[in-house]
């Protein structure tokens, strides 16, 4: 089964722009800015080995940097989101980027992937009880509790720059479609609901694409998150769920260039991300509990928690793709539903390593 890593980096820039073609949106026509957030994923860049994340970082911020402190109207000719993240794919070398992403609030952006349509997404919260009745006894899960919900809602987008005849825009659609849905689901208990009776994360996705899709056709993925660190994706056609998890490590590259700081023991709080694909359990409503991810992972996770990782077997001087790799390993016996693994050892930035179907080596951001 073939592999793919891929390098991911971030970078933020501060910056004022008009959008005087959101004739629907007055508030965007006014000069006004943000802190943005650019992302990037792409093939190794050129670096000792262990050191292709900082590289990637360092060249995406180069690539920014004439953005920083800028009004964006005179840096790029339509300067929104879209349009951002079109400007840097060309800075950064066209065709080499896999992905390219503009965030520009924090519940909002744009991906645009290579040879595909750009796809705009937007995240939504609302607070919410419920229980799932068909767990064992005793299982935490069939008390009834509460969650602060977030749901992804990710379309596509044709040509331009987010914005239609009129000036629609991608949020505006994505925000109409979501309005009735947080009418029903804030401060509700979500048994209450019709078709949400066993309201797993799997369902409640299912849910919400079958009431959003109609009024959307370009919908391309729900995302559940039931907390901040696990949640769901539907797509119309099949699930999938992920689980975080941190750690705090140390960690040393040998291979770093004479008096480069990084040949000395260093550290992270590294950020781990598990994707999972299983069949749905018709009877449980879900693919794989939660719980028990973290349950049958805790070994693993034991040995890189408050460790120096490049002791470890095969890591020694190969930095975040050789501790995937090693994840990958030692993770398949208990978790072969596992087929992605996104390793950031800061914000934004580390390797997303993916084996398995189509699905498994999407490379886009997941907004979290």
């Amino acid at each position: 089964m073939s592999e793919h890593l891929v390098y991911a980096a971030s970078a933020s820039f501060e910056s004022a722009r008009r959008l005087p073609a959101a004739a629907g949106a007055p508030h965007l026509q006014r000069l006004h800015g943000h802190s943005f957030q650019a992302s990037v994923r792409m093939p190794a860049p050129p670096s000792f080995r262990g050191g292709e994340v900082d590289a990637l970082r360092e060249r995406l911020q180069q690539a920014v940097a004439p953005l920083d402190y800028q009004l964006l109207n005179e840096q790029v000719e339509l300067p929104t989101d879209e349009g951002l993240a079109q400007w840097l794919r060309a800075r950064l070398g066209g065709a080499e980027a896999l992905l390219v992403g503009v965030q520009s609030t924090a519940s909002g952006g744009v991906d645009l992937p290579a040879g595909d349509a750009p796809s705009h997404w937007r995240r939504y919260r609302f607070e919410s009880a419920h229980r799932l009745p068909r767990v064992a006894p005793g299982h935490k899960c069939g008390r009834m509790h509460g969650h602060g919900f977030a749901v992804v809602l990710r379309a596509a987008t044709g040509a331009g720059a987010g914005a239609e005849p009129g000036g629609d825009t991608a949020s505006a659609r994505l925000d109409r479609a979501w309005a009735p849905l947080q009418a029903q689901l804030h401060h509700a208990c979500l048994n209450d609901i019709a078709g949400l009776e066993n309201p797993t994360s799997e369902a409640l996705a299912r849910w919400i694409w079958t009431h959003v899709q109609p009024q959307l056709p370009a919908l391309r993925r729900v995302t559940v998150f039931e907390t901040a660190t696990c949640g769901a994706h539907y797509d119309g056609q099949g699930f999938r769920i992920w689980k975080d998890l941190g750690f705090d490590s140390a960690v040393r590259l040998h291979n770093a260039p004479e008096r480069d700081p990084r040949r000395s023991v260093h550290g992270h709080s590294y950020r781990l991300r598990l994707h999972l694909a299983a069949p749905l359990d018709q009877v449980l409503g879900w693919t794989i509990d939660f719980g028990d991810v973290k349950e049958v992972f805790a070994p693993v996770f034991a040995r890189l928690d408050h460790h120096p990782l490049q002791e470890l077997p095969g890591v020694a001087d190969a930095g975040s793709a050789a501790i995937a790799r090693w994840i990958r390993t030692e993770a398949a016996a208990g978790l072969p539903q596992i087929d992605r693994i996104d390793l950031y050892d800061t914000p934004g930035c580390g390797v997303i390593l993916s084996w398995g179907g189509a699905e498994a080596g999407r490379v886009g951001a997941l907004p979290g």
